[in-house]
């Protein structure tokens, strides 16, 4: 960097200055002097005192007091608030009982390391974010002990090479962190990557790879070497169907059909703007094999919505086991590989892999697609809580906004108390917004459970309709957010047996193009099967069931359980139960960026 050059009297004055400041800054733990410098006049420099601050970010949440649960993991970040080309060096502290001080000794340029809080924990510096002056900080607990400690900071500051830019400004703001593919994997550890020679995967148990595309939240799995395209799959399942009707090819199966749908009825059609975010044609590798190595690209299928193959998920849990690796989400879910001309591969809710079981059965469905490679990420820091956020979709939405212009699986508040979480399904009536509960409705804390009623046919006047269209609206909506609800919603009640298109539960052939005549009319039902957030779940819960509108038979109905598999049973019997219902086209969104941290709140407009 070149330095400012100064007179020589004026160099020592300046030195003085920042040497006083300097001592100044180290004189306390937590209240500290802050400069900032601009050029005046004749290249004259100005100092003029302020504060510098700090702040440490866990769960989103302001806090310097850490507690980090036994064999787990927490991030948190350090931001200082000082010129980003004037380095600060910093310690940790760990702060025990009054007066004593344990430093933890990390200094920016010179790694990290902590004293025994608990044997088998660590501390260390993930990466530093969009400027010199913001950090990741990694807390990483693998004994079977909780940690509970505080931290402060003590700064210093490194002022032996200070030059201006032209404009005087030493900050400047920072509009994108850089392409995905650069930022993702340079913040990731270098011992859970694994280049292949042809992709770089992340790997392991614990990556901060999370990215929030569309109303979704995805987990990066892989950069291509060549092309910079990344390639995405959905942490949770999105819905719930069977792969084909007993073939186990990839191209012109019910699977690649629901993936690639345009209309309301499939995945690609309820995605943001895909053409701006997603390649288009990807090439997936479909090819038959019994081995969990890579295989030869013999059978390939260009769609712009893909599963991952059974090499990729094997791959993303070295250094691991497949139980803790990352992708394990405790749910069952299809892969794109054959095992047989018969059966395909897919993963249990212990996040190991099985071939025994037909295409015709039904298991959860996690959508995987390829980033195109000049997307940038704007924000976040790829954690849970904090996920990247891609450059387009990072919306500011003002007050006023409608529902209706929303996207899929944004979080929407609605109702009260424990049930106030919902998520946007599609816009199946081409108005309104249709919406599921997030989780199935509880009860003091507790998933209700209900019969269906004494046959497969839902009405406002079986047992469960009864329910969703009057107690449910009274005592767990409540009027203000009652009136919102469209009062006449068509419901379609398909037959839907095994190894039959999932397009049978709205449609009364598999073109999709006339739709059913069982059907019925009500304010509230049920999710179909097949319809986005079918087969849904964040956590697996109690080994909770919940009823679909679907039926199975002329005599059972499906349900969706709670590892993400699916079966049918009498209507007699006890599940838990989404409401879910459209809302009119005048309901306006009010606050919230429609994340599940941050909801949309909602009120209808006159």
């Amino acid at each position: 960097m070149k330095k400012l050059l100064l007179e020589t009297s004026f160099s020592k004055i300046y030195m003085i200055v920042m040497i006083i400041i300097t001592l100044l800054i180290l004189g306390g733990y937590f209240s500290y002097a802050m400069f900032t410098v601009s050029k005046e006049k004749g290249n004259a420099i100005s100092i003029v005192t302020g504060n510098l601050e700090y702040k440490l970010t866990v769960d989103e949440e302001e806090t310097n007091k850490l507690t980090v649960e036994s064999n787990s993991v927490k991030d948190f970040i350090v931001t200082l608030s000082n010129p980003n080309n004037i380095k600060a060096r910093f310690n940790f502290y760990y702060i025990g009982e009054e007066p004593s001080y344990t430093k933890i000794g990390y200094i920016v340029e010179e790694g990290m390391n902590i004293p025994p809080l608990e044997v088998g924990t660590t501390l260390e510096k993930v990466n530093s974010i969009g400027s010199s002056n913001t950090y990741i900080v990694r807390v990483i607990n693998n004994s079977a002990n909780q940690v509970e400690f505080t931290l402060g900071v003590s700064v210093g500051l490194d002022y032996n090479d200070l030059s201006l830019p032209d404009n005087g400004h030493l900050l400047e703001e920072i509009t994108d962190k850089g392409e995905v593919g650069t930022v993702v994997l340079d913040d990731i550890s270098k011992d859970s990557l694994h280049d292949d020679g042809t992709d770089t995967f992340i790997t392991g148990e614990y990556p901060n790879n999370y990215i929030w595309y569309s109303g979704k939240l995805w987990r990066a799995v892989s950069v291509n070497n060549e092309e910079s395209t990344v390639k995405l799959v959905t942490q949770w399942n999105m819905s719930t169907i069977n792969y084909s009707s007993g073939s186990s090819t990839f191209a012109g199966s019910y699977m690649e059909s629901w993936l690639n749908d345009t209309t309301v009825d499939g995945f690609l059609g309820n995605l943001r703007e895909p053409e701006n975010f997603i390649v288009m044609n990807s090439k997936w590798n479909a090819t038959e094999t019994t081995s969990s190595s890579k295989p030869p690209e013999t059978t390939i299928v260009e769609d712009a919505v893909g599963l991952l193959n059974y090499y990729e998920y094997v791959t993303s849990y070295k250094g691991a086991t497949y139980s803790n690796g990352y992708l394990n989400n405790g749910l069952y879910w299809w892969c794109l590989t054959p095992y047989d001309s018969t059966k395909v591969w897919r993963i249990d809710n212990n996040g190991h892999f099985g071939y025994n079981w037909s295409t015709i059965y039904s298991y959860g469905i996690r959508p995987s697609i390829n980033l195109k490679s000049d997307l940038k990420i704007v924000d976040g820091n790829g954690t849970e809580s904090n996920p990247y956020r891609l450059e387009g979709d990072n919306d500011t939405i003002s007050s006023g906004t409608k529902l209706s212009s929303r996207y899929s699986g944004e979080y929407v508040q609605f109702g009260n108390d424990e049930n106030n979480l919902y998520r946007i399904v599609s816009h199946e009536n081409g108005t309104g917004t249709k919406i599921t509960s997030a989780e199935p409705l509880k009860e003091n804390n507790n998933f209700k459970t209900i019969s269906f009623g004494d046959n497969i046919n839902y009405s406002d006047t079986n047992t469960i309709g009864t329910f969703l269209n009057k107690d449910y609206l009274t005592t767990y909506v409540g009027e203000s957010y009652s009136n919102m609800i469209e009062d006449n919603t068509i419901w379609y009640l398909g037959e839907v047996n095994s190894g039959i298109s999932y397009k049978l539960a709205k449609y009364i052939d598999e073109n999709g193009t006339t739709l059913t005549t069982s059907k019925a009319t009500a304010k509230v039902g049920l999710l179909r099967y097949g319809e986005l957030m079918s087969g849904q779940f964040d956590i697996r819960e109690n080994n909770t069931y919940y009823w679909l509108i679907t039926p199975n038979s002329s005599s059972y109905l499906r349900y969706l359980h709670s590892y993400g598999s699916q079966d049918s049973s009498s209507p007699t019997s006890l599940a838990s139960i989404k409401p879910t219902f459209n809302l009119k086209q005048n309901v306006i969104i009010t606050g919230g960026n429609g994340t599940k941290n941050s909801p949309f709140t909602i009120e209808l407009s006159s």
